[in-house]
């Protein structure tokens, strides 16, 4: 099977695409925090599982997990289809692939910042970004 191209950002696309990704990783990170709390519970559940009328509870929390994991699976889906590289969800980071004077390198965003701002190399990950310079802007 053949893999798709890889899709390399400038700037201002991956600026443009910022307000339908803030949505998506908005969204995700609400079901991701809720996911933690269902998963809390079933640990709590576990033991009391099947004892005392607890399986209907049980099987209702695992019913939910399973539906945020779909919710999540499918919105980090919708991102990777956009080309855009989820990096950590609890942060809400994203990469974006570039090329930058003829080599590879991401173009670095965070939910809770207001455009595309910063880069990094491949390696050098989100404590090596950089801010893009003036004509980048």
């Amino acid at each position: 099977m053949d893999r798709p191209q890889r899709r390399y950002f400038t700037v201002q696309e991956a600026r443009q695409l910022v307000p339908r990704l803030r949505g998506l990783l908005t969204a995700l990170q609400a079901e991701k925090r809720e996911l933690d709390r269902e998963l809390a519970e079933l640990r709590r559940l576990a033991p009391l599982a099947f004892l005392n009328g607890h399986g209907a509870r049980f099987q209702t929390h695992e019913m939910r997990v399973a539906e945020l994991a779909r919710a999540i699976r499918e919105k980090v889906r919708q991102i990777h289809d956009l080309g855009v590289e989820v990096k950590d969800l609890e942060m809400g980071l994203v990469d974006f692939p570039s090329l930058r004077d003829g080599r590879e390198v991401y173009l670095c965003w965070k939910v809770d910042e207001p455009t595309v701002a910063f880069w990094h190399e491949l390696d050098a990950g989100f404590r090596g970004r950089q801010p893009l310079e003036d004509e980048d802007r």
